[in-house]
């Protein structure tokens, strides 16, 4: 009876084992996509910027709609107008978007270019007045911010072409290599706590 009892548990805990393993492995696989769909978009920048693009304007769009939706159902609410003027806000956004992409680029663009810039400025000007323990890196930090802006800007706006795709796919690659570690390091774990 005790060793039909742990033969069951031990069975169960192999099953747990084995579904955490295949959702990590899933993890780890999508990771794997997006790597491959960030190096493509660091190949085809002026694509993955039109993608990009395309998605933000249904973002923007289908956003718009769910907002009008619930505002028609709060109706009741004080709430009401700010909700329809934010939807119909949104929904015009998306609808530009869609129909003008490349404009939307270099209007983007542009806004990147000038937090950059502002962004470099005061991390410069921060790191030198405070002179904290993180001086060196504030300091790295601001210039390079600075560079990049000033770098966008002396290009634009051919530089929308390839920025907005750019840091796309880089945060692809990113969030991919960081799904993979997350899948092979929880397969990993579990093995350990399975062989115990």
């Amino acid at each position: 009876m005790a060793r039909s009892a742990r033969s069951a548990g031990t069975a169960g805990r192999q099953g747990d084992a084995a579904k955490l393993n295949r959702g990590f492995g899933w993890i780890a696989v999508l990771g794997v996509i997006l790597v491959v769909a960030g190096l493509i978009g660091l190949v085809y920048t002026a694509v993955a910027t039109l993608t990009t693009m395309l998605l933000f304007g249904w973002l923007l769009l289908v956003g718009g709609l769910v907002g009008l939706l619930h505002a028609v159902q709060a109706r009741q609410t004080s709430f009401f107008w700010l909700g329809v003027v934010v939807a119909a806000l949104n929904i015009a956004a998306g609808v530009v978007v869609i129909k003008t992409p490349e404009a939307a680029a270099e209007a983007l663009t542009m806004f990147a270019a000038l937090l950059f810039l502002t962004g470099g400025v005061f991390r410069l000007v921060g790191s030198l007045v405070v002179r904290g323990p993180q001086f060196g890196w504030t300091l790295v930090q601001g210039a390079f911010g600075l560079l990049l802006g000033i770098l966008v800007l002396a290009t634009w706006p051919s530089s929308s072409q390839y920025v907005i795709g750019t840091f796309f796919s880089l945060s692809l690659l990113f969030d991919g290599l960081g799904l993979i570690a997350t899948g092979y390091g929880g397969r990993r774990v579990v093995g350990m706590v399975a062989g115990r």
